[in-house]
């Protein structure tokens, strides 16, 4: 977890443009939610650009990361008072039982077990509440090479529109690179069969920009 922090603390640094693979899936996310949100918890905020979303249709959100750096700066951008963000690992927060009416967690999960994350959000959502997952799969097989070209050429383009530059700078690249080394993704048949096994008729889809997502109603 040091390493993994120490990796953030540069990346928040060196990139100021966010994950636009994973904000392009923002709207998908937020379509889940239901109304009534009293308290929401995310995982894994980075600079708390789902955060502040969620903010919009919750009372209460709770925003955490492994990197100071990152809540720094989340906590240095204009935001909502009903955020706050914490430095935090996860794994040793300890999170109320069935405390909040939504979890979410995005590009996070591949860096923690899976099994041991996937129970404890389970526990921490009240009756009712709906779990949100975004992250990244390995991909295989025929169908996922294909998809490969497409999916580049759809992130040159969202970097076009929304920075108008087709690559990150020289100090990002080589940030996220460092940290790619020590990244491990679940297999789609990973990620469905835990899901079987603990958020039983969760809804699973894999998108185009090497993302999967995770939609769970605890009832």
């Amino acid at each position: 977890m040091s390493t993994l922090q120490t990796d953030f603390d540069r990346i928040a640094l060196v990139s100021p443009d966010g994950s636009l693979h994973n904000n392009h899936y923002h709207n998908f996310l937020l379509r889940q939610l239901r109304s009534n949100c009293q308290a929401a918890l995310e995982i894994g905020c980075g600079k708390g650009e789902f955060s502040r979303r969620l903010a919009a249709t919750s009372v209460r959100v709770l925003a955490l990361d492994l990197s100071p750096e990152m809540i720094r700066i989340a906590r240095a951008q204009a935001h909502p008072p009903n955020i706050e963000f914490e430095i935090a690992d996860v794994m040793l927060f300890d999170l109320p039982s069935e405390g909040f009416d939504c979890v979410a967690s995005i590009a996070t999960l591949h860096h923690l077990p899976l099994r041991e994350i996937f129970l404890q959000m389970k526990a921490a959502l009240k009756l009712g509440g709906i779990l949100l997952i975004l992250d990244l799969f390995e991909p295989s097989g025929v169908i996922d090479t294909l998809s490969n070209p497409l999916a580049v050429l759809v992130s040159v383009t969202l970097r076009l529109i929304h920075h108008g530059h087709l690559r990150p700078s020289r100090e990002a690249l080589d940030a996220w690179a460092v940290h790619e080394r020590h990244d491990i993704y679940p297999t789609m048949n990973q990620i469905r069969k835990l899901c079987a096994e603990i958020l039983p008729g969760a809804r699973i889809k894999k998108h185009l920009l090497w993302r999967y997502s995770v939609v769970w109603q605890k009832d």
